[in-house]
């Protein structure tokens, strides 16, 4: 069905004038004024035209609300279907694109991008190509909620077609309860993340043919390299860096975390000192500190800070 705006000023002020006279009005009465606004109250379903003796008569505007509910739910439904059956037709195109011959040879391959939008499409090409094996260094600790929300279903069907996944990230990354979630997530899927305590290189390598490196410090451009030697020599370094980081139970660090910010709030840090100390946002703090304020049944910060210390006491 078509999109129908709401009602505006105009359109609530003709509808309140009809139920001032009872609900039903004549049309003529009401037409003078903006037969653009009874067209626009007749298009909605908040009136109704009756032919026979040419009035007008008011609808319960729950009644068009709970239709035009129902259309919405129906029209999504239908979408959803066509949906489901995209992929069907473009599977012996796909199929095609998988068998097609790549090229093998590759002098001085390493492709330069500028442009931040062909950055990320290119990315999302490879990781979509990936058949074997994707690895990522990913320093800089806590990752962006809207980039770990908007690639966990991509990840999730890269494991699913058999694919393997090995990401590095930082310490400060067990702190940030988002990544944490996000890495306890992938790691259930079968993926495996490790922490780094070291400086590494940002960088991700798919199928141990293709690697993307920064190529500016402020990360605005991008190296695509294909050279095997070159390739060859990034898996390695990432190897080297696998072996030395530590293995972490990331369906535990959600409750370490919590744990954390308890022990410090009993220490009489502020919210901000213990963002602070353990490199998370004040706002996933608060996060925290509300749910002790709950679990210890305090008003304030100061009560849950005394609480805490005195069950840790007593304990």
């Amino acid at each position: 069905m078509p999109d129908l705006p709401m009602p505006g000023e105009a359109e609530h002020a003709l509808y309140a004038e009809v139920l001032a006279q009872g609900g039903k009005v004549l049309f003529r009465d009401v037409a003078h004024q903006d037969a653009a606004i009874v067209l626009r109250l007749l298009e909605l379903g908040l009136l109704i035209h009756h032919t026979g003796d040419a009035t007008l008569t008011a609808v319960n505007p729950r009644t068009v609300a709970e239709g035009l509910a129902a259309d919405l739910r129906s029209a999504g439904t239908r979408m959803l279907l066509r949906a489901e059956e995209i992929p069907a037709p473009l599977e012996e195109l796909a199929r095609a694109y998988d068998a097609a011959p790549r090229k093998v040879e590759r002098v001085g391959g390493v492709l330069h991008i500028q442009d931040m939008e062909e950055i990320r499409s290119r990315m999302l090409q490879l990781e979509a190509d990936c058949q074997d094996e994707c690895l990522a260094a990913q320093p800089g600790g806590a990752r962006p909620v809207e980039h770990l929300e908007g690639g966990v279903e991509r990840l999730h069907r890269l494991l699913a077609r058999g694919a393997t996944l090995r990401v590095l990230y930082e310490e400060a990354a067990r702190s940030d309860e988002p990544t944490a979630r996000h890495a306890a997530t992938v790691t259930g899927w079968g993926a495996r993340v490790r922490i780094l305590h070291e400086p590494f290189t940002r960088m991700l390598i798919f199928d141990r043919a293709t690697a993307v490196i920064p190529a500016s410090a402020d990360r605005t451009r991008a190296a695509v390299v294909e050279d095997p030697a070159v390739v060859s020599f990034l898996v390695s370094g990432f190897e080297r860096d696998w072996e030395r980081a530590e293995r972490v139970r990331w369906q535990a660090v959600g409750d370490q975390v919590h744990e954390q910010v308890g022990r410090l709030l009993t220490q009489g840090l502020t919210q901000k000192m213990i963002a602070s100390r353990l490199g998370l946002s004040e706002r996933t703090v608060a996060g925290h500190i509300a749910r002790l304020r709950e679990l210890h049944d305090a008003e304030t910060l100061f009560q849950l800070g005394w609480q805490m210390r005195g069950a840790r006491a007593g304990g």
